[in-house]
This record gives C-alpha cells, sequence and structure tokens, in this order.
C-alpha cells in the first residue's frame, strides 16, 4: 500500500506535468492565434491535445525509467540511458505534432500533407529537443536531490546505530566472564611468560581502544577488521590455548573493501563463545573473505549445532539492523548447519558499481 510521503510525491508530479506544461503550451496557444489564424476553438483544442502529447511521451519516460530502476544508476551510467531517450522522445514529439497538424489541415482544408509532414524534419525536432531534454534532467535532478535527503538520513540512523553496536559490542567484550578469564590468563603469564602476559595486556588495549574509538565511521577497511579480529583471536588463544585454531582464507584484493566495522569480529566472537567453548577437545574456526559475483562472501564457520535462541542475541540483530540500513537490503546475513557439529556463519556484502 503506497505511504503518505509516495501519494504527496505522485501528487506534486502531477502537478508539475499539468502546471509546466501548461505554462509551455501557451505560447503554442498564442502562435496558433496570432499567426496560424486559428479561431479561438481550434486553438483551445490546439493547445489541450498539446499538453496531452507532452504528458504522455514525458509519463511514459518516467513510467520506463521507474520499471528499470534508472534513478538508482550511477551518473555515467544514468547519461548513456538519458541521451538515447532525449532523441527518441525529440523524434517522438516532432512525429506526433506533424501527425497532428496533418490531421487539423485535412479536418478543415481537406487537403492531405500526411506524408509531406511525416517525412520532412523540421523545426519543431528542435523544439522536441529542447523540452524534453530539459524535462528529463528536472526529473532525474529531483530524484538525485531525494536521494541525497534519504541518504543524509540513512546515514544519520546508521551512525547512531553503529556507535550503540561499538557499545554492546564493548559491553559482550567486557562480561565478567570474558573480562574475568582474560585477566586469569594475564595473571598465570606474569609468573610463567613475562613478555607474553604484556602482550596480552597490549592486545586487551588495543581491542578495548578500537572498539571506543577508531570505529566512528560506517564503514571500514577489510584489513583495518582483520586487525582488530587477529587481535581479538590471539588473546582468546591465551585461554584456549591448543584448544583454539584458527585458519584464515582471505582474498587479499579485497582488502581495501569497505564493511560495516565489528561485523567479522561480532561472527568470531560468536564462533569461539558457541562452539569452541562448548567443545571439550575445541576445535578450528575458519574464516574466509572471497568475491562471490557481485558480492564479497565472508563466512566464519566453527564446530558446534544451532541451539534455540543462541544466534538471536543483540550483537547479530544489531548487525542485521546495520545491514539494512546500510545496503537496503542488498546485504544478506545467515547462520546454518551444512553437516553435523559445523555451523557456518555467512555475510554477503554487495559490490558498488
Amino acid at each position: 500500500m503506497p505511504n503518505k510521503t509516495t501519494n504527496t510525491r505522485l501528487s506534486l508530479y502531477w502537478k508539475c506535468q499539468f502546471i509546466g506544461w501548461g505554462i509551455v503550451s501557451l505560447l503554442w496557444l498564442y502562435i496558433a492565434l496570432v499567426r496560424d489564424q486559428f479561431t479561438i476553438a481550434q486553438a483551445l483544442i490546439n493547445y489541450i491535445l498539446d499538453v496531452t502529447i507532452c504528458i504522455g511521451l514525458t509519463h511514459t519516460y518516467r513510467l520506463v525509467a521507474l520499471r528499470s530502476n534508472w534513478n538508482h544508476l550511477g551518473i555515467k551510467k544514468l547519461i548513456r540511458k538519458v541521451v538515447p531517450s532525449i532523441l527518441i522522445l525529440a523524434v517522438l514529439f516532432m512525429l506526433i505534432m506533424n501527425l497532428k497538424t496533418s490531421v487539423y489541415i485535412y479536418l478543415i482544408n481537406d487537403s492531405n500533407t500526411f506524408s509531406k509532414n511525416l517525412l520532412v524534419w523540421n523545426p519543431v525536432l528542435i523544439t522536441g529537443l529542447r523540452h524534453m531534454s530539459i524535462w528529463v534532467l528536472a526529473y532525474h535532478a529531483y530524484h538525485f536531490y531525494i536521494k541525497e535527503v534519504n541518504t543524509a538520513k540513512t546515514n544519520a540512523q546508521l551512525s547512531v546505530v553503529a556507535k550503540q553496536s561499538q557499545l554492546d559490542n564493548l559491553a559482550a567484550q567486557l562480561n565478567p566472564h570474558f573480562l574475568f578469564n582474560s585477566l586469569n590468563s594475564i595473571k598465570a603469564l606474569v609468573f610463567e611468560n613475562p613478555k607474553s602476559a604484556r602482550r596480552a595486556i597490549d592486545l586487551l588495549s588495543d581491542l578495548l581502544r578500537s572498539s571506543l574509538y577508531e570505529k566512528e565511521h560506517t564503514t571500514i577497511s577489510i584489513a583495518e577488521e582483520m586487525a582488530l579480529v587477529k587481535d581479538y583471536v590471539e588473546l582468546e588463544k591465551l585461554r584456549f590455548e591448543e584448544r583454539l585454531n584458527i585458519t584464515f582464507d582471505i582474498d587479499h584484493t579485497l582488502e581495501n573493501f569497505k564493511i560495516p566495522p565489528l561485523s567479522i569480529q561480532l561472527l568470531v566472537e560468536n564462533a569461539i563463545k558457541h562452539g569452541i567453548d562448548k567443545q571439550l577437545e575445541g576445535g578450528t574456526v575458519d574464516i574466509s573473505v572471497q568475491k562471490k559475483n557481485d558480492h564479497v562472501g565472508i563466512s566464519v564457520k566453527n564446530p558446534g549445532n544451532l541451539s534455540k535462541g543462541k544466534h538471536k542475541g543483540v550483537g547479530l540483530k544489531n548487525l542485521k539492523e546495520r545491514l539494512l540500513l546500510q545496503y537496503e537490503g542488498r546485504a544478506e546475513f545467515k547462520v546454518e548447519t551444512p553437516s553435523e557439529n559445523k555451523v557456518v556463519a555467512t555475510l554477503m556484502i554487495p559490490i558498488e558499481n
């Protein structure tokens, strides 16, 4: 069901159509009365036909543009669509106007000028080019403006959600269980291996600093995200030791690709918390980042099983909301069990053209 905003825009569109073409056609009404010596009735009929023809052509263009999603194209791709469309509109404008003139001459003077008028490329073509160009450019300029306004609103929402996600992520990392185990691991290392203890303190410090201060943008590069993930994994290995193994399969050509911050880290954290921690013998977490058609596929595999509710926490819910806001439904996230004792979390991030 169309919402209030859609109805308001549609109403504005039709108002602009009738008022705009009505004003433009006044010049042609004047020419019909003064130069062509039309009667008032004939001039008014001609005026209504002119407005109808222009609205019909431009509205047809709008329907094609909407159906083909031209308003979502970049400037270069849009230009490749717009230029030939303007030419086609101008030619159609000329042919229809000439046909209208031929019908008028035939009805008034009983003279057949159809072939002559339809084959002559006259100044009406220039008029059509001028007016259709103005209309098409104005139409897309308006939609670019609306798109920018919506983008600004979305970015404002996204900023709030991203900040909340950072706080949620930090809270999850600083829960008593996590902090207790990390500090206990560090405490044990102080006497056994002071060098490793210092390293563990540095890792914990870097992890907290990254969560608090360094992720203020709505996206970060995969390289930056993976640096955070590796710090997190190294810290967790202090607790799990040989029970935790990590494998990386990263396409290095994607290192500069932008993704939502803390997204991979969240998947790895869930894999360790709900997978490795539940296995007596531990296991391996496989992290993969590869290009898949027009998406970047990020997957995190771990041993374990899907339990009711365990993959519906605040962190994953927050991640889904960020993906929905940032990619408008074009990103995908799913958690599934492809085989026994194996869980795979997958992110599919669209590659913007």
